[in-house]
């Protein structure tokens, strides 16, 4: 049994090491979905690190808040899709570790570019409905910051995916209730989502925990059980904002900034290295 805490607790390791080396770059959201991101491509996700861009046969997943991009790097980098070593060149001149994903850099794992906020489920749906002509039954995984459904876009695509009846999709929306600018409440009150989502004709999933490891793969795993419905799935998933660092946690202030260096060795005290570190 892989022990998902442990490697939980490496990826925020390399996480503010990450953002730390270039003193650039987004610990708060990155820290808050390390165990969706570690369940997802540990224990829940049938993926394969030789990578091809069609990923077919295979789930696949799309990061549309692009900006939690360490994150992101960590878990591929740590599932075997390229060198660990590399997560030291992030954002770095001629990096592939770019501050938001892309595709032209030809890293692996990487299937769509998402700096500009927004655009991931309509890219989500699009290659959910590719399985479906492809009789392909492997499912597609999106994750989304609950401040990112500001935008227009996304409503546009819920109800295009619950029209289209895209039953082979888990969308998970981090519900930090932070963002840049503070609270979400005050930037942009987003009201009941599970009616909106409802609403739309998706089926909601509830996540009151999901710095919980464990129920984070308990729900992906129910969540599956629900694909094939006519219609989508969404995880409405509570985190806390940087979580696992006591003085990042719960705070808009650290959405997108780096800890100097009396930060750092602080926030590294409270997570034990249990890979190794790059």
């Amino acid at each position: 049994m892989k022990d998902l805490k442990a490697i939980a607790s490496q990826i925020r390791r390399d996480i503010v090491r990450m953002v730390h080396g270039c003193q650039s770059g987004h610990p708060g959201g990155s820290l808050g979905c390390t165990e969706y991101m570690t369940a997802l491509y540990f224990e829940v996700m049938n993926h394969k690190p030789e990578f091809n861009m069609d990923g077919v046969g295979e789930d696949v997943f799309f990061l549309s808040n692009g900006h939690i991009s360490p994150v992101f790097y960590s878990v591929l980098a740590r599932s075997g899709y390229f060198p660990i070593e590399e997560l030291k060149t992030f954002r770095r001149i001629n990096s592939r570790l770019q501050g938001h994903p892309t595709t032209h850099e030809h890293l692996p794992g990487i299937r769509m570019a998402s700096g500009s906020l927004g655009q991931g489920l309509s890219v989500a749906i699009g290659a959910a409905l590719a399985k479906k002509m492809n009789n392909d039954n492997s499912v597609v995984f999106s994750l989304h910051g609950d401040g990112e459904l500001d935008e227009g876009q996304n409503w546009e695509a819920i109800l295009f995916g619950a029209h289209n009846k895209v039953d082979n999709l888990i969308a998970t929306v981090d519900w930090n209730g932070q963002q840049i600018d503070g609270p979400t409440d005050k930037v942009l009150g987003l009201g009941n989502l599970a009616s909106k989502f409802d609403a739309f004709g998706w089926e909601v999933v509830h996540l009151e925990n999901g710095n919980d490891v464990d129920k984070v793969v308990s729900t992906l795993q129910y969540a599956k059980t629900l694909l094939g419905n006519q219609r989508p799935v969404v995880i409405l998933m509570r985190t806390a904002m940087g979580a696992g660092v006591d003085f990042m946690q719960g705070s808009h202030e650290w959405h997108g900034i780096a800890p100097n260096d009396e930060q750092l060795a602080k926030a590294l005290a409270q997570l034990p290295e249990t890979l190794g570190d790059y």
